[in-house]
C-alpha cells in the first residue's frame, strides 16, 4: 500500500462512533455546527505552507464542502469559523 492510500485509509471511519469522533462542533451565525472531517482537512491544508488569508480560506473551504453541506447564504460564516478553528489548532488561540 503506498502512503497516499496508507493516509486515506487512516481517515476513514471504521464505524458510526468512529464516524462521531470526526466531527468538531464549531460556532457559526450563533449556533454550534459540527463540521465532519475538520481535523484532518485542517492538518492536510497546514502541510500546503499557504501564507495567503484568501488563498486558504478558499481551499479549506473547498475542502470543508467536500464532506458537509454549507448552505450558500452561510458561507461567508462557515468560512470565518473554519479559519479561526484552522489559527486555532496551527498557531493557538488569538487573544
Amino acid at each position: 500500500m503506498d502512503k497516499k492510500n496508507k493516509e486515506e485509509e487512516e481517515e476513514r471511519p471504521c464505524c458510526p462512533s468512529s464516524a462521531a469522533r470526526m466531527i468538531r462542533k464549531v460556532m457559526i451565525g450563533g449556533k454550534e455546527v459540527g463540521i465532519a472531517q475538520l481535523d484532518q482537512i485542517i492538518s492536510k491544508i497546514s502541510k500546503m505552507s499557504l501564507t495567503d488569508e484568501n488563498e486558504l480560506s478558499s481551499v479549506l473551504i473547498k475542502e470543508v464542502k467536500i464532506y458537509n453541506y454549507v448552505p450558500r447564504s452561510k458561507e461567508n460564516e462557515y468560512r470565518k469559523a473554519v479559519m479561526e478553528e484552522y489559527r486555532k489548532r496551527t498557531h493557538g488561540p488569538q487573544r
